[in-house]
């Protein structure tokens, strides 16, 4: 264990992401690097190549470091319970545990911390305590948020039912418009038809008025007709027999 930690982090970053090894691969240049990581640089190149010496390799799938993977999970692991055991928090100047608090800086401190200069004056409370506080007054905070995202959820439903209310007023509104333009369509259809059918009617009865006038006209036209053509036979008769025809007194 004590080999682990004394190997500096920097071994075991990838030099892309620069984060811990995760399912880490081995390239014949001796370089790793996170599977992902390799993968999406070589898309991006459109080759394969070594993010760090750039030596180009032919086409396959690289190693998988086993090694390199055991120790990285390894370590990834001792963080993790490091991190959620706040006991094992020591104190970056004296390797101490974090048991006190000072209220003037407001940072966890240890007890050679609080007999320092820096912080002999200062009050200190125990860690604990301190927690506890700082929960108070996040709490004190917390339930004014939550009062304000209740309010703003309540707003929300309301304009929901409102947008939803509006929607289905349009989808009324639209519905009446086209019952209202289909009748006056029909309305307007049937007045078309109904003017058509009376202008039709009155060009039958002109029309039925003028026949009747040209039937008259070209019987009298056929009456004067046939008096000229009498007249004009009597002009042609000879003079004695002009005087003696009593005929052209009728005309």
């Amino acid at each position: 264990m004590a080999s682990r930690r004394s190997l500096p982090e920097d071994d075991l970053s990838c030099p892309v992401c620069l984060n811990i090894f995760s399912d880490p691969v081995l390239l014949s240049c001796s370089h790793s690097f996170c599977k992902a990581c390799l993968q999406e640089y070589w898309r991006l190149r459109g080759f394969q190549e070594c993010p760090v010496c750039r030596e180009v390799f032919a086409m396959g799938n690289p190693l998988c470091n086993r090694a390199l993977k055991n120790l990285c999970e390894a370590v990834l692991k001792e963080r993790s319970q490091t991190v959620s055991d706040g006991s094992e928090v020591l104190c970056s100047l004296h390797g101490e545990k974090l048991k006190l608090f000072c209220m003037e800086d407001q940072e966890p401190i240890c007890v050679v911390c609080r007999d320092s200069r820096k912080h002999k004056k200062h009050d200190c409370i125990p860690i604990q305590e301190a927690v506890q506080e700082h929960k108070v007054k996040l709490k004190t905070i917390l339930n004014p948020l939550k009062d304000k995202l209740r309010l703003l959820n309540e707003i929300k439903l309301t304009c929901s039912k409102t947008a939803k209310h509006i929607k289905i007023q349009a989808q009324y509104t639209e519905r009446q418009i086209t019952e209202q333009f289909k009748k006056m369509y029909q309305f307007l259809r049937e007045e078309e038809a109904a003017r058509i059918d009376a202008v039709r009617m009155e060009e039958v009865q002109k029309s039925h008025g003028m026949k009747n006038k040209i039937i008259e006209m070209n019987r009298k036209i056929s009456s004067l007709s046939d008096t000229i053509k009498a007249i004009e036979q009597q002009l042609r008769v000879e003079d004695v027999s002009f005087l003696q025809n009593p005929s052209s007194e009728q005309y």
